[in-house]
């Protein structure tokens, strides 16, 4: 099993994101567009999982729920990662209670660590991937997308869950879903 831990952005910012999704492939045609129902931010990847491991993993992550309060985060504007004139990855800004979205990611690793799972970067940078160059020089066409996204708006989602999915290929199926139960 493929796995990672995320917290999903509700029906506002997936409406919305299907939008921009639409106009932004006719600008980079030949990058790889995220799905807009699978939209959502990592906070761990955990990669490739031996089932058996499922147990333990749901338990480290029962216990961070009860510690974190659902918050609200806005998703907008763009930016890439890589070189400037061939970037790899088109991302959307993550603003609001980015605070609590860090805090959550923080604790949701510390769980993890003892079973062997180790953050995949050291500074965890919130960010909306929106779509991948295919090539592995980058695609210069994510940086027109990128500007074309500088005013746009996403909108506004409520995070109340925290949720392992396992990936397969395309689509991500939600495994374990954890409430954010602390009263705020």
């Amino acid at each position: 099993m493929r796995l990672f831990t995320a917290v999903t952005l509700g029906d506002v910012i997936e409406a919305r994101a299907a939008e921009e999704l639409s106009r932004l492939r006719a600008l980079a045609p030949t990058a790889r567009f995220v799905r807009a129902e699978g939209v959502h931010l990592t906070l761990v990847f955990l990669g490739e999982v031996e089932p058996s491991r499922l147990p333990a993993i749901r338990e480290a992550l029962a216990s961070v729920g009860p510690r974190h309060a659902p918050f609200t985060l806005s998703v907008g504007g763009g930016g890439t990662f890589g070189t400037p004139s061939h970037p790899r990855v088109l991302w959307s800004h993550v603003r609001g209670d980015v605070e609590a979205l860090e805090a959550l990611q923080t604790d949701t690793a510390a769980q993890l660590l003892p079973l062997g799972f180790e953050p995949e970067h050291r500074d965890y940078a919130p960010h909306l991937t929106l779509a991948r160059a295919k090539a592995p020089k980058g695609d210069p066409a994510l940086l027109a997308c990128a500007q074309a996204l500088a005013s746009v708006e996403l909108g506004e989602g409520r995070v109340d869950r925290l949720v392992l999915f396992e990936s397969r290929g395309p689509d991500y199926v939600p495994v374990v879903e954890v409430p954010l139960t602390r009263a705020g």
